[in-house]
């Protein structure tokens, strides 16, 4: 079989990918992660989701490159990972009674072939009403500040939901894992 390869180096998508109990390294590739100019946070992820993947081919000439890129979008807004106490509860309060969609870009490049697949699945938050003492016991316990839209849907986060949306709840927490498995049956990888 060959090698897989996920081009990221969040603990999330290692903890997912390794659900397939198939052998793969990690890597973190150095790219530019700012949005360009009129992109979409649709275009922004799979732009990104690639352009890790492409990233690590010259030095991985023989392998599956996953690469990943999430985006979380409210009121029209992308929400960025919040990195302080203050920027997340900003966010939360945001959120509050209000949905959230997530966008997460997927791509998987043959090294070899240089063949690439590349898809956006979405997944939708509905999120309670959340008053400013709740959110902010839950972000000392969590202390989510690396991740969009400032909560861990593994975690104690999911408290924070009245519901969700969509096809892949593993879409949610960064790596599309439904998604990916086609993808990789495309490529002859046998799963299980």
């Amino acid at each position: 079989m060959r090698r897989l390869l996920l081009a990221s180096s969040s603990p999330y998508r290692r903890d997912l990918l390794s659900r397939l109990q198939l052998p793969f390294d990690c890597s973190a590739p150095e790219i530019d992660e700012t949005a360009h100019a009129n992109e979409s946070a649709e275009q922004l992820v799979r732009r990104l989701a690639e352009a890790k993947s492409r990233a690590l081919a010259p030095s991985h000439p023989d392998h599956l490159i996953i690469g990943s890129d999430q985006v979380a979008v409210q009121g029209g807004e992308i929400l960025g990972k919040p990195h302080t106490l203050e920027r997340a509860m900003a966010q939360l309060k945001a959120c509050s009674g209000h949905s959230v969609s997530f966008l997460t870009g997927l791509a998987l490049l043959d090294s070899r072939s240089g063949r690439l697949q590349v898809d956006c699945v979405p997944f939708t938050v509905h999120f309670r009403e959340l008053d400013e003492a709740r959110i902010e016991r839950y972000l000392r316990i969590e202390q989510p500040y690396d991740c969009a839209g400032s909560f861990k849907a593994e975690g104690l986060g999911i408290s924070l939901f009245r519901s969700t949306s969509g096809t892949d709840a593993t879409s949610l927490i960064g790596l599309p894992l439904i998604r990916l498995v086609d993808m990789l049956l495309a490529e002859g990888v046998r799963i299980p």
